[in-house]
């Protein structure tokens, strides 16, 4: 299939698919006129890469490990061809990761929090009892704490 094609598959604009292949991420064959041509598996490859760069994943780690990707779920990497410069940087990726998810779930509370401040639940307006209250992912309560008394 021509570049077209593999980008209305895909939903991914052709500029896009001609970066992932200066990227060395996409490898299509080359007609004699020049023209891209890609088998039905880049479907499922570039499917793979919007996956792994909508998570946080530079295209350098996602060149990496691309080759041993074989479902978006599943790493095949045979431990002696991890070098320890892509185990670092995969370390290093898995740590930015995880303080992202924490940073994302304070927001998430401090919304949540936010809310109940300003927004009782119907429950509550119709007299009935209270909403339960959110709760972070460590199990404490999204609450906001109670308002201190303005200065006189």
């Amino acid at each position: 299939m021509k570049i077209g094609e593999l980008s209305r598959r895909t939903g991914v604009p052709t500029r896009m698919l001609r970066y992932y292949e200066e990227q060395d991420l996409l490898h299509p064959e080359r007609a004699d006129n020049g023209y891209r041509s890609y088998d039905t598996s880049a479907v499922h490859r570039v499917q793979q890469i919007r996956g792994l760069l909508d998570s946080g994943l530079t295209t350098e780690i996602i060149r990496r490990i691309l080759p041993f990707l074989s479902r978006p779920d599943q790493i095949h990497l045979h431990p002696e061809c991890l070098t320890p410069e892509t185990a670092a940087l995969l370390r290093d990726e898995a740590e930015r990761i995880h303080q992202r998810v924490e940073c994302l779930a304070r927001n998430r509370d401090a919304i949540y929090a936010y809310l109940a401040a300003v927004q009782p639940s119907e429950a509550e307006a119709a007299g009935a009892a209270p909403a339960a209250t959110p709760r972070r992912s460590d199990g404490t309560s999204a609450a906001p704490a109670p308002a201190a008394d303005p200065p006189r």
